[in-house]
């Protein structure tokens, strides 16, 4: 199996799924079916083919030891890649989403999404402060 194409086609998609991300206060049906389904579904496809053509031959999920040999494997560290590309990017795209449904300034919303493309949870964390502070500022205009 040829890692690096697998690298590069995976990495490429979802690229394509976090550029469609920030262009979603354009286009935000299609940014919902392209970032939000499409790119991780078939990045999901990927992941779930990888996973059954060519299982784990050690390790496991039970100590950081298993891990560790888990991850060893070259199959199993694509696969787990592809895992985080799918998970990060559905998540940037909930984010959008929510941010739109919360009508949050998309200029509050965009620096959780490089975060997120970045550093995964970091860029819940990121979005959840500030979804945290417009509701508290919204609250507080509407008890003034």
């Amino acid at each position: 199996m040829n890692y690096e194409m697998i690298f590069s086609i995976v990495g490429l998609a979802a690229m394509i799924g976090w550029l469609v991300l920030l262009v979603s206060p354009k286009m935000p049906i299609w940014a919902d079916r392209i970032a939000g389904l499409a790119i991780p579904l078939g990045l999901s496809v990927g992941y779930t083919f990888l996973l059954f053509a060519y299982p784990p031959q050690n390790g496991g999920f039970g100590t950081f030891a298993e891990i560790t040999e888990l991850f060893a494997d070259p199959a199993s560290l694509m696969a787990g890649w592809v895992h985080f590309l799918a998970f990060d990017l559905l998540v940037g795209a909930w984010i959008c989403r929510k941010g739109r449904e919360e009508a949050v300034n998309f200029w509050a919303v965009l620096p959780c999404l490089p975060i997120t493309f970045l550093f995964g949870p970091a860029g819940f964390v990121c979005f959840s402060i500030v979804r945290g502070a417009v509701a508290l500022k919204r609250k507080s205009a509407a008890t003034n």
